[in-house]
């Protein structure tokens, strides 16, 4: 049903210690919107600084999609208040705009009101906009800014030493990236809990299905949203945001070698579909980076990736290669919309337990055929979850087993790593998590896609989402920052503009060098 962890929760209830460190940081995205729910139209607030160079308030897609990023931190509440900070600051700087509170728009008007983002004139910069230029052309716009958060995760090195028998993290390298792959195999194989319990995307606006040959039943709300009466995440769905030309690409997750082989090959494998559209139009304007499968390695939509800090001109594979995996980064949660920065503790401690579960548990290598077939169960609990009697496949052969009976033996193995964590903080707060969480299992209608379905049925998605951002923007509003002083927030803002004009000036190449080199010319 799931691995037999016993030994190796043994071995942890053993070394208390290991477990102590634990290194966290989150990205949250957010669009921003008008005070009757529209797509803002402006540009991303000077004030907010250099979204390019700026250390935490940056943008994703488009110039109306905020993205906060913390920086790496040990302490989750800690973490959390900084993250808070950030919205509060910006809640004060967006004047009559707010913060979307859910993961999918819903007040889009036609797809090419959506301004990409803009960096500014240096080659980075530029490269970065064509990069979503790409994007828009290839998948469309409206796929774009739906909004998630990141969880990015690393054990600490006391673990590595004590379970693997390394010295340092340099000459353990290869033993670690290969644990964190274990770890990545295993949360293919029961990473499905996340968005079963945190899933809050189970409606979807009809704009999104517009010119979509869509065969699930879908029932309409009396305000027009389209939803599936069990669904926990569309947004993971292949309605959000995936890819599934990506299924075939084969990019396996046993060991690092094959792992950056199977990227690398992607980047350079032309795709006839984008050849045929181009890298310019007929008037000379960039449609792409390039016509292969990927643009660039980040287009390779994954629900979890292996991370290592890039030095400057390196990509994310090169970074692996010379250093090994340094974090894993979570990207299956979909925007909390009970909390107003869009996460919170309950489900930071828990991925802590779950990432350390995986990191803890057996897990056979996986080839292409047995990653697709894990896809079955995800897509089995984004598209009807909390159907009554649902079940989960065990492995690649037909055998299944009850959702709720293996969530539970999850969590019976969840509540010893919750001990040992708490046993190292002196309180229950992981113990508490799991009290809190696993009764979602015998009653689907505590789940968060169960909850914010209720409150889309009665309000409707639109109405729902106006009243969270207003309330959230007012509390924002009222509250005083904790960890971030408003001198400090001033400081970052004009040095990230700083740090963009050096950019900018120290450009040797012509964007058309830059690109020709980026391409491999």
């Amino acid at each position: 049903m799931i691995p037999d962890v016993s030994q190796a929760l043994s071995w942890l209830e053993a070394h208390p210690q290991a477990v102590k460190g634990i290194r966290r940081g989150i990205e949250r995205e957010t669009l921003r919107v008008n005070a009757d729910g529209s797509l803002a139209a402006t540009g991303h607030p000077e004030v907010l600084g250099a979204a390019l160079t700026h250390h935490w308030i940056t943008t994703d897609f488009a110039e109306s999609l905020l993205e906060f990023i913390t920086p790496v931190d040990g302490d989750i509440d800690h973490l959390l208040k900084f993250l808070r900070d950030v919205h509060r600051h910006v809640a004060r700087e967006l004047g009559d705009e707010r913060m979307w509170p859910l993961s999918m728009p819903c007040f889009v008007g036609a797809e090419q009101e959506i301004k990409l983002a803009q960096y500014g004139s240096s080659n980075i910069g530029r490269l970065k906009n064509l990069y979503r230029e790409g994007l828009k052309n290839r998948y469309g716009a409206l796929m774009q800014i739906i909004s998630g958060i990141h969880y990015n995760f690393s054990l600490p090195l006391e673990f590595w030493q004590a379970r693997l028998g390394i010295t340092d993290a340099e000459s353990g390298k290869d033993e670690i990236s290969a644990a964190y792959f274990k770890l990545i195999r295993n949360y293919y194989r029961f990473g499905w809990v996340i968005p079963y319990l945190f899933g809050a995307s189970p409606a979807i606006c009809s704009s999104f299905l517009k010119g979509r040959e869509i065969d699930l039943p879908f029932e309409t709300t009396e305000s027009g949203m389209c939803y599936l009466p069990y669904a926990t995440s569309l947004r993971l769905s292949d309605l959000g945001y995936t890819n599934k030309a990506q299924s075939n690409l084969g990019v396996t997750y046993n060991d690092l070698e094959s792992y950056v082989k199977g990227v690398k090959q992607a980047i350079r494998t032309p795709s006839e579909e984008y050849a045929a559209m181009g890298v310019k139009d007929k008037d000379g304007q960039y449609l792409q980076l390039n016509t292969n499968v990927l643009q660039i390695e980040n287009e390779l939509y994954a629900p979890i990736r292996p991370k290592r800090v890039t030095r400057s001109g390196e990509t994310p594979s090169e970074a692996l290669l010379r250093g090994g995996i340094e974090y894993i980064e979570v990207r299956s949660l979909d925007v909390n919309p009970f909390s107003p920065i869009g996460v919170d503790a309950s489900q930071a401690r828990f991925l802590d337990l779950f990432l350390i579960w995986c990191a803890l548990a057996d897990a056979p290598e996986m080839n292409s055929d047995e990653l697709l077939c894990t896809r079955k169960n995800w897509n089995r609990v984004i598209l009807e979850g909390r159907k009554p009697n649902q079940t989960i496949g065990i492995g690649c052969n037909d055998e299944r087993k009850p959702l709720d009976q293996v969530g539970k033996a999850l969590f019976a193995d969840l509540r010893r790593v919750a001990e040992v964590l708490d046993g190292q903080n002196g309180n229950q707060q992981y113990q508490e998590v799991c009290n809190e969480l696993v009764v979602g299992f015998d009653n689907p209608e505590q789940t968060y896609s169960a909850r914010i379905l209720r409150d889309i049925k009665a309000q409707g998605a639109g109405n729902l989402g106006l009243a969270l951002a207003e309330k959230y923007r007012q509390m924002l509003l009222q509250e005083p920052l904790e960890i971030l002083s408003a001198e400090q927030l001033a400081v970052e803002s004009a040095a990230s503009w700083q740090r963009q004009r050096d950019l900018e000036a120290n450009d040797k190449l012509s964007f058309e060098e830059y690109l020709t080199a980026l391409n491999g010319g």
